[in-house]
């Protein structure tokens, strides 16, 4: 049976009746070449939704990245696994390289597309052993795992049209065992919801693509504003990393900071200079609560969002919406200028949450102008923790 025909058969015996995604393919873009997070063409060009059956495989189409590793699960998000120095990284299922080269901060970075519609990436490794485009079977060695001085490791992740899911949906991470239920992944929108359509026996449970809780979720920004985000716990936890294109935007297209957040001053926001009169843009979705003239900001608008945020923009020369407006996220609300005291023509945006001021660089990267690849915890208190994301490429 030749390499292409196997690879049809695979993917059919791994999700039974499911018609939603193409064959895992043999050549790659530049952009699947390089990054690490990238939507999988195709995934649904026939089908909103599939299923990968785990129940149906044998034994030789899975393997534990390291077998005889030590497992614990890092940001609900990937699977860090401690071993000896020299061990080799195993492939978790058949299918083919997409990307095999070093990444900053992650090191020799594998990626591979398997036919059941998901990708694995093995993350932190000394040397990689395969190409893009290569075909490789389960079990087979793809990498020699990385040492650090102290330590050698591999990071794992398990990745669905880009937005990781958390691993623990798919295995047993202590055992090393792969759960064998079903999975159904449905296209919703922009984004992709993971559940567990058939559990194992007494294994019953789904999980939410991008994180699964302890406490509240939210996998969107594009909630309802005056919901109580904290109705099922203290806290939530909201994965940046996985908002689309259409769910945030940043406030100030191709500026630069010329204030920053805090220092002696306690600067209550971050200032952003571009030219005088340019696009203000809404942050995120939401509802407008303040529109108008406001102290030293001047022309100022508030605008509350889902999950507890707030934003603030101000010394508009003017500003383009009202109070109860709804917006969405990227729509144009102001033009900057230098009302309330200012000395020359910038925005100065702010974040709140639950009414207390945050650095806005615990959600947006201003040197990239994007949002941060971390995950927020976001407690009923007023509180917010960073956690890094080691898998995310800017979207």
């Amino acid at each position: 049976m030749n390499t292409r025909l196997r690879q049809i058969v695979m993917g059919l015996t791994l999700i039974g009746i499911t018609t939603g995604f193409m064959p895992a393919k043999d050549t790659f873009s530049a952009s699947e070449q390089q990054q690490i997070s990238i939507s999988t063409p195709g995934l649904f060009s026939r089908s909103n939704a599939f299923s990968v059956d785990f129940s149906i495989l044998k034994n030789s189409d899975y393997s534990f990245p390291l077998p005889v590793g030590k497992a614990e699960v890092v940001n609900q998000q990937e699977v860090k696994i401690t071993t000896t120095q020299g061990d080799a990284v195993k492939a978790m299922f058949e299918g083919v390289v997409r990307l095999s080269r070093s990444v900053n901060r992650f090191g020799n970075v594998v990626v591979i597309r398997h036919n059941n519609g998901l990708e694995t990436v093995y993350s932190h490794n000394a040397q990689n052993l395969v190409q893009v485009g290569q075909h490789v079977q389960a079990g087979q060695t793809i990498a020699i795992v990385g040492y650090d001085g102290a330590q050698a490791y591999t990071l794992f992740s398990i990745m669905v049209n880009g937005a990781r899911i958390n691993p623990e949906t798919i295995l047993e991470i202590k055992s090393h065992r792969l759960r064998k239920q079903t999975l159904l992944c449905k296209r919703v929108g922009q984004r992709v919801s993971v559940t567990v359509s058939q559990p194992e026996p007494s294994n019953v449970g789904s999980q939410s693509l991008a994180m699964a809780n302890k406490g509240g979720t939210s996998n969107s920004m594009s909630g309802d504003v005056d919901k109580n985000p904290f109705e099922g716990g203290n806290t939530i936890r909201l994965n940046l990393s996985n908002l689309s294109k259409m769910e945030w935007s940043y406030p100030l297209l191709g500026s630069k900071v010329i204030s920053p957040y805090g220092g002696k001053r306690r600067h209550s926001g971050v200032d952003l200079k571009t030219r005088p009169n340019d696009n203000v843009r809404a942050a995120f979705d939401g509802v407008v609560t303040r529109s108008g003239r406001f102290s030293g900001y001047g022309n100022c608008i508030v605008i509350k969002h889902a999950n507890g945020l707030e934003t603030l923009y101000s010394h508009q020369s003017k500003n383009l919406v009202k109070a109860g407006q709804r917006v969405k996220a990227g729509e144009v609300i102001g033009l900057t200028g230098r009302t309330g005291r200012a000395t020359t023509e910038h925005l100065h945006f702010e974040v709140h949450f639950q009414g207390r001021k945050v650095n806005p660089a615990v959600v947006f990267d201003h040197a990239n102008r994007s949002l941060q690849q971390c995950t927020l915890v976001l407690s009923k208190n007023g509180n917010i923790k960073s956690e890094r994301n080691y898998f995310a490429e800017k979207k």
